[in-house]
């Protein structure tokens, strides 16, 4: 397997495909970069370099007991980036993953990075607070933390066919999909996966997205029933100068499924623009 070493000795897993310019795809909550598959492989075939890893605490990566924050995230982004020397770099991100490129530009800038993509991203802000009042209610999170804590088996199984939409009208989600995306979110690590929520709830990007200085695509669906709509992908395109922001009717959060075969072209035209 493809690993390397942060600083603070956490062991991630990275999945490098193809040659040419690199993207690099930071994966969604609780999930690993098996669920870029698509997309990786699509993007690979059309001359690209596409890279993925697992997140500290999910996947094949290791499992630390701390460090579920974005600040670290974003460093072990930073680091893989170094590690592979990668210039040129097209970052991605999908949910919770949007976070990760946000606060890398943020923290690092775009030194390295050509272009930016926002995908059912997390940004600006998920939650709903006194400055933020078009955010999430806070209960919502402390349901999924208690659902974690009761039986974290349970809570993500009834989690996918909201995380997918498998049960709207047309789906083209299968069992066997919903199996696959039960069997990554179970291999992440219990501490990483209830962590996390605290981290895409509650962490605050608008800081982060006034930096953003280079071409970024925003794409979200507007039936997304776990990161809402208007408080995060309208928010975020109408925060970031010049954004290309792409609205797929009625899709529910896990486009890179339901609507892979679209989101892949719509990936590739911004990736060759």
């Amino acid at each position: 397997m493809s690993t390397f070493i942060t600083s603070d000795g956490t062991e991630l897993y990275y999945k490098d495909w193809g040659t040419g310019q690199p993207i690099v795809l930071n994966s969604g909550w609780p999930l690993s970069a098996d669920m870029w598959d698509y997309q990786m492989m699509f993007l690979a075939e059309h001359g690209f370099r596409v890279i993925a890893h697992d997140r500290r605490g999910f996947g094949r990566s290791s499992q630390p007991w701390t460090g579920y924050d974005y600040d670290t995230f974003a460093g072990d982004v930073h680091e893989l980036i170094e590690a592979l020397d990668l210039k040129d770099v097209i970052l991605g991100g999908f949910s919770m993953g949007g976070g990760e490129v946000a606060r890398y530009i943020g923290r690092f800038g775009t030194a390295r990075i050509a272009k930016a993509m926002l995908i059912s991203a997390v940004t600006p802000l998920m939650m709903r607070r006194e400055d933020h009042p078009e955010g999430m209610d806070p209960a919502i999170f402390d349901g999924i933390r208690a659902g974690l804590l009761n039986d974290r088996a349970k809570f993500l199984d009834e989690f996918g066919p909201v995380f997918t939409g498998s049960k709207l009208p047309g789906s083209n989600v299968s069992q066997q999909m919903l199996d696959w995306t039960l069997g990554m979110g179970l291999q992440g690590g219990f501490k990483g996966t209830y962590d996390c929520v605290k981290a895409f709830a509650e962490t605050d990007f608008r800081p982060d997205l006034a930096k953003f200085d280079v071409p970024t695509l925003v794409v979200h669906g507007n039936g997304d029933a776990v990161v809402n709509f208007d408080a995060t992908g309208k928010a975020a395109a109408a925060l970031i100068e010049g954004a290309r922001f792409l609205v797929y009717e009625g899709a529910p959060h896990a486009v890179y499924f339901t609507h892979k075969d679209r989101l892949n072209q719509d990936m590739l035209e911004f990736a060759r623009s």
